[in-house]
């Protein structure tokens, strides 16, 4: 499977989310092409401000695995990630992070902040951005679309 296929799978896990009206987030992470650990959204449903996608499937993974350090994995996000979430994939030895859309609001990897590109920090992974961004950022224009027309209405 390529990164683009990967991203098809998190964007599912992403439409998961919409429907419990959570934000449209998903991720995957992926070891030797096999898909290990699965994740979307869940903060609202979970009382829980850590659940965003990419701690979820990184939680799904290490169950998984049996090892809070996932060397040679990928995880895959349809949006880029937020401060906390690399904070857990650095903790996670991840070394690869693919995702689609930017966030220019609270992106931390090249958006507002580029912590994969700090010297100071122990770890560092590969990054590629834009992978299936359309798809990714239009899934997102929707959902918020969709709050904001409810709101007007009611």
């Amino acid at each position: 499977m390529t990164d683009a296929d990967y991203m098809d799978v998190a964007l599912e896990l992403a439409r998961e989310a919409a429907t419990l009206d959570e934000v449209p987030v998903g991720a995957v992470v992926v070891r030797d092409g096999e898909i290990v650990g699965r994740g979307f959204n869940q903060p609202i449903s979970r009382h829980d401000p850590t659940a965003h996608a990419e701690v979820m499937a990184l939680r799904d993974a290490a169950q998984r695995l049996g090892n809070y350090r996932l060397p040679g994995t990928t995880l895959y996000v349809t949006l880029e990630p937020c401060a906390m979430c690399i904070g857990a994939i650095f903790h996670a030895r991840v070394g690869r992070v693919v995702f689609g859309a930017r966030d220019p609001k609270t992106g931390a990897a090249g958006s507002v902040i580029d912590l994969f590109a700090e010297g100071r920090l122990n770890h560092h992974a590969e990054v590629v951005g834009g992978v299936r961004a359309e798809e990714c950022g239009a899934l997102l224009s929707g959902f918020f679309a969709a709050r904001r027309q409810k709101t007007e209405v009611a």
